[in-house]
């Protein structure tokens, strides 16, 4: 581990931002993972490494939001559980909960001679739209709401970005015939707040927003080391700068966690040393928490407090990178059984 990493991760907070227990996700007969308890200390740098098909991407898609586990549950900032299993029965039911029992009123209301029925009728068909409508919208209260108590059991991806989680994609996921700044601004999207009235009427609220969130923007490429690219097309950009770029966009959703699917696949080694001074940045200078996916173990061993190794979905070590790196159970992973004498 570096001088830097060591100094952060002695300065980082042991309050856990991050919580999964029995984590277990089968597809079909498959079990792509099996009861892995993970954690992530806030403030810290937390690589999750194994061999091809050791189901790093798939416990990382349970985490986004992408898929539901099979089994388990995951706890996020301030103890809101953001996934169980799924129960698509769940939250249908709350969308007719308070309706019908303004209907059931009402009808009782009916039995009594002179009682104006009528009203709790009106108020049962106020209630079902504005129950269908919130399921629609789904703000950020009702998705925390319904998770506090239960009905509601796996957020979706963009609800785990409202909770605080960005995430880039180990194959690249930009917007191509977008510009660099446009990109960075559908990261933004989740924390704006004016109405889409406000943007068909131009009122005053929409276009400060639109200016502040452009320069904002902008600082997000600079950060990156994007400056004088904004107005570039994504897919004209190189390989190195869309890795960037997709670093721009999450992080413009202001995350307290981000995920980083193999930010250096493909990369040179010039462009990896970027890449592993930015993620070093991001911590250093946002204070956000990164969980990182990665192949490259000089990078690896270079930003991360902790490591942790998965093989045939399960975990096989967890620690410090150099106890893992000489741990027998993660070389014979990566190299294979030594043949017989």
């Amino acid at each position: 581990m570096t001088t830097e990493a060591s100094s952060s991760a002695a300065a980082a907070s042991h309050r856990l931002l991050l919580d999964a227990r029995g984590i277990t996700k089968r597809f079909g007969g498959l079990v792509a993972v099996r009861a892995v308890n993970f954690d992530i200390p806030e403030g810290s740098i937390v690589s999750l490494i194994g061999p091809n098909g050791a189901g790093k991407t798939t416990f990382f898609n349970v985490i986004a939001g992408l898929t539901p586990p099979t089994e388990g549950s995951i706890a996020f900032a301030d103890d809101e559980v953001i996934a169980r299993p799924r129960r698509p029965w769940a939250e249908p039911f709350t969308w007719f909960a308070l309706p019908l029992v303004a209907l059931v009123a009402a009808f009782l209301a009916a039995a009594i001679p002179g009682f104006p029925a009528e009203v709790f009728f009106l108020v049962a068909l106020i209630l079902l739209i504005a129950s269908f409508l919130t399921a629609i919208i789904r703000p950020g209260w009702y998705v925390r709401a319904l998770l506090r108590i239960g009905v509601f059991r796996s957020a979706r991806p963009n609800d785990m970005v409202r909770l605080g989680i960005g995430r880039t994609f180990q194959n690249i996921r930009l917007f191509a015939n977008m510009t660099a700044v446009e990109n960075v601004l559908v990261g933004m999207h989740s924390r704006l707040s004016a109405s889409p009235i406000d943007a068909a009427l131009r009122l005053p609220r929409h276009t400060k927003e639109e200016a502040t969130s452009l320069e904002q923007a902008r600082k997000w490429l600079a950060f990156v080391g994007l400056r004088r690219r904004e107005h570039e097309l994504a897919r004209n950009l190189p390989y190195g700068d869309q890795r960037r770029l997709e670093v721009a966009r999450a992080l413009a959703s202001q995350p307290r966690l981000l995920l980083l699917d193999e930010p250096t696949a493909g990369m040179n080694p010039s462009e990896t040393d970027q890449m592993t001074a930015l993620i070093g940045r991001v911590r250093r200078e946002l204070d956000i928490t990164i969980l990182l996916i990665e192949h490259d173990m000089r990078v690896v061993m270079g930003v991360s407090d902790r490591v942790t190794v998965l093989d045939h979905g399960e975990k096989i070590a967890e620690g410090p990178p150099e106890v893992v790196r000489a741990d027998p159970r993660v070389i014979e992973a990566y190299l294979g059984k030594p043949a017989p004498a």
